[in-house]
């Protein structure tokens, strides 16, 4: 495991205060169960009572659209997942219940209003990832989105390519019901409302109970 993740200068300079928490394990990926989906219901709820004008205030979810202003993204028009999960929430509109490692992402992102990635480890090419800006007319194929104008994006790429953004991944490296090696990027652009301790230790509780996960490493990257 361990596999390298480097960030940009690019990156960095618009976006001084990133750090990311790099996550590799061995999972399990099958359907949603309910105890999941019953936590997932409870954030829901919580977040839901929340006047849609503070959403993107939230501090982790305002640091990733800073950062997007600053390498020249407009974050309206290409809103940060976190920033988008959290608007189903408080518009009353229920997540989507799909597989444990998706659906659980979704659960962190919430919670903590980062933008996280979760990637199939085994189909990411090489053993780097390198945190860049995407390019005007980079192909990127989001999942459930077709082709995503990238251009002005922080993306992650491997060897091949475009595999993650704060708003969509890829579908070339998604995850499946046949993953069984996980590769999770957190994105901490700002503080948010945990600590990076209690980040890593609701992760793994959340791999830990509900993915079967096994070989669970951290390690994390600054920018500067």
């Amino acid at each position: 495991m361990d596999i390298k993740v480097e960030i940009s200068q690019e990156v960095a300079a618009a976006a001084p205060s990133l750090h990311v928490i790099v996550v590799e394990a061995n999972v399990a990926n099958p359907p949603t169960g309910d105890a999941l989906w019953s936590e997932i219901q409870l954030e829901e709820k919580r977040l839901g009572g929340m006047p849609m004008e503070m959403v993107n205030k939230r501090p982790a979810i305002a640091a990733t659209r800073a950062a997007y202003k600053a390498l020249g993204k407009e974050p309206n028009r290409y809103r940060p997942s976190a920033e988008a999960l959290t608007r189903r929430c408080v518009k009353g509109l229920e997540l989507y219940r799909t597989l444990t490692i998706i659906d659980l992402t979704n659960l962190l992102s919430l919670i903590t209003g980062h933008s996280i990635g979760a990637f199939d480890r085994d189909a990411i090419v090489g053993g780097k990832l390198t945190l860049g800006v995407g390019r005007e007319g980079e192909p990127y194929e989001a999942i459930g989105r077709g082709q995503l104008n990238i251009a002005c994006l922080p993306v992650f790429r491997d060897e091949v390519g475009g595999v993650g953004t704060p708003t969509s991944d890829n579908d070339r490296t998604k995850l499946s019901e046949n993953t069984t090696r996980l590769l999770m990027t957190i994105n901490i652009y700002g503080q948010g409302e945990h600590s990076d301790s209690e980040i890593m230790e609701l992760t793994r509780r959340l791999l830990t109970d509900y993915a079967s996960a096994n070989n669970i490493n951290f390690h994390s990257v600054a920018a500067c």
